[in-house]
């Protein structure tokens, strides 16, 4: 992700100096920088699911925390819903990278299926980490440093 970063900041700010600077520009900054971005969100999210660290709403299931079957069966719902979620994004995303196999970016000549195959990548790899938590019956956890409104 850092790199991603570090690469998307160099290549717009050249651009940006190079543009106003010099009255030109490197016209496969703003390819660059897109692709990088979008592979560097996806990566960042998948990071997040292992560590709880994506947006909760965790008030209704904060007032299961006395009631241990009725937050097993919030927790199996809640974890059914990430991985039906997560297979429908990985579908779109997969139906993405098949049309994009046949064309190509217009500038870097990347294939454009490159742009949609982190969505399948990240959609996969959380919906397996969903089930092996659903698997395993972990409980949610509801002790992270957000604040709950």
């Amino acid at each position: 992700m850092a790199a991603c970063l570090g690469v998307m900041a160099v290549a717009v700010f050249v651009n940006v100096v190079l543009r106003y600077g010099f009255g030109s520009g490197v016209a496969a900054s703003e390819e660059l920088s897109r692709l990088l971005f979008v592979w560097m969100v996806f990566i960042g999210g998948t990071a997040a699911y292992p560590t709880g660290e994506h947006m909760a709403f965790t008030s209704l299931v904060g007032l299961l925390k006395n009631k241990p079957r009725a937050l097993l069966a919030m927790t199996i719902l809640i974890r059914g819903l990430v991985i039906l979620a997560a297979v429908l994004v990985a579908w779109g995303a997969w139906q993405q990278v098949i049309v994009g196999m046949g064309s190509h970016s217009v500038v870097l000549r990347y294939p454009t299926a490159l742009l949609p195959l982190p969505a399948l990548l990240s959609s996969c790899a959380i919906a397996l980490m969903a089930t092996l938590e659903l698997l395993r019956r972990a409980p949610l956890d509801l002790g992270h440093g957000a604040e709950v409104e």
